[in-house]
């Protein structure tokens, strides 16, 4: 099988080496060899899009318009086949993988409509017969780089608005993960993108990522992963004044009062908790639970967590696939190890036997807030039950986290939802609900170590991706 090549100035193009993308389901599936780009890689990219940009940015919004509308319906067209390949490449299951790329068509549908829907003001100047006139304008070339927990939904949530706010676009997938951006980058191309305008730069973040960062040609970096990578992107791009986004991290509370339906509860804690192998950041990964109803929700959850069938993401049957890499794998398996030094009855949480990498999820039952596996991101199948008094310990304990970005509540209370809605310190609140699950046309963010700048998706991305600029007119 040929390699994939990068996409780079319209032309498909050879990397300095190739990487396999392995299925983490089995492990002796290879979905095929992708190019890895270096750093004159991305300064070809850069190249290619700076030179594309005037003509992009001055072009009627119907071209953006109609080059988006014709990624979706491409998309939507494939999306069983697209589907099949995230699983594979991901380890998401089946239903979850054709579920991510209907998801992403969705959002270049809906961004092909906000092409034509970018307004302005015109306002009467305080100076007589004068008038004031507020435009958005683009950017210029923004660098995306993108994890690979949602390998198709976040590369097009980012590349949808860039698009059709008239930027030109460098995207750097996850190295675990290239299969799904390679395919944006085809069906972009088949669908009448510009060369130069869509350019796709596989590789290893340490040399890819870091360029993109480092660019003078890059006026702005659009960045989802770990924390750590993010502040790092984040100073590097404040000191050379290139604008940043930064979305990172969580460890999101979700509240169950005693007054919940057990029911709702259980079935919003496990899918929260373990759908998606737990690989959200939206995942619920501290579940607080007060004092009354403590014990009977533990009881059904362990019951609901321990029925779920662990498996081959494309195996129909399966409810939880696989975690993304052996790497990943470990770091769960240490925490789970640190959760029962710590003191808790860890249930589940080992590794399984299989060509891939198989956890059993798992619940660090009897944790505290102040815990080490109850305050850091593990990013896989684990959830810390921690036992509290009433809603203000409740409330106390979710918003003692170091990360803002999703919360959740079950509850029959009007009053104590209406009251966390107000007080939870996340930029996302459920009541009723999984904290992992959002729709695409509103936005996306945190607060605290979650997230930083503007927000992401629905028509708040036009906030990052556009310039202001105020023109004063007179006669």
């Amino acid at each position: 099988m040929a390699p994939f090549q990068n996409l780079i100035g319209g032309q498909w193009v050879a990397g300095v080496d190739t990487a396999p993308n392995i299925n983490p389901s089995d492990t002796g599936d290879i979905i095929g060899h992708y190019a890895r780009g270096d750093a004159s890689s991305v300064d070809a990219a850069v190249e290619a899009a700076r030179a594309a940009f005037p003509g992009w940015a001055w072009a009627s919004p119907q071209l953006r318009h109609d080059v988006l509308e014709g990624a979706a319906a491409r998309i939507l067209a494939r999306k069983d086949e697209l589907g099949r390949l995230l699983s594979r490449e991901e380890g998401k299951t089946l239903a979850e993988g054709i579920g991510e790329v209907t998801r992403a068509a969705q959002i270049f549908r809906f961004f092909a409509g906000e092409a034509l829907r970018l307004t302005g003001d015109v306002v009467q100047s305080v100076r007589p017969g004068v008038e004031a006139f507020v435009e958005r304008e683009p950017l210029g070339v923004v660098g995306l780089i993108t994890p690979w927990n949602f390998p198709i939904a976040i590369p097009v949530w980012k590349a949808a608005p860039a698009l059709a706010y008239g930027n030109c676009v460098i995207l750097k997938p996850a190295d675990l993960t290239p299969g799904c951006a390679w395919e944006i980058a085809s069906i972009l191309k088949e669908a009448g993108c510009p060369d130069g305008v869509f350019n796709l730069v596989m590789g290893r973040g340490s040399n890819v990522g870091a360029r993109m960062v480092e660019h003078p040609g890059i006026d702005a970096i659009s960045f989802t992963g770990s924390v750590a990578t993010g502040r790092r992107i984040g100073l590097q791009c404040m000191e050379a004044g290139k604008k940043v986004q930064m979305e990172m991290g969580g460890k999101n509370p979700m509240v169950v009062l005693d007054d919940a339906d057990l029911d709702v509860a259980v079935g919003a804690c496990v899918n929260g908790a373990f759908y998606s192998t737990g690989q959200r950041c939206t995942a619920s990964s501290r579940l607080i639970v007060t004092d009354r109803i403590h014990d009977a929700f533990l009881d059904k959850l362990t019951a609901a967590t321990t029925a779920l069938r662990v498996g081959d993401a494309l195996d129909p049957a399966t409810q939880i696939g696989p975690v993304v890499d052996q790497s990943q794998l470990e770091q769960n398996l240490r925490y789970v190890e640190l959760a029962r030094e710590e003191g808790c009855d860890v249930i589940g949480g080992e590794s399984l036997d299989g060509q891939g990498y198989f956890q059993r999820p798992a619940i660090f039952a009897g944790a505290t807030n102040a815990l080490r596996s109850s305050r850091e991101e593990i990013f896989g199948p684990c959830a810390s039950v921690i036992r509290v008094a009433d809603y203000d310990a409740a409330l106390a304990t979710a918003n003692d986290t170091d990360f803002g970005l999703s919360a959740g509540i079950c509850t029959t209370s009007l009053k104590h939802a209406s009251h966390f809605r107000r007080h939870a310190q996340a930029g996302m609140v459920m009541v009723n609900l999984p904290t992992a699950g959002v729709d695409y046309h509103v936005p996306f963010g945190g607060r605290k170590g979650s997230s930083y700048g503007a927000r992401e998706q629905g028509s708040y991305a036009r906030e990052f991706y556009t310039h202001v600029k105020t023109s004063y007119v007179a006669p």
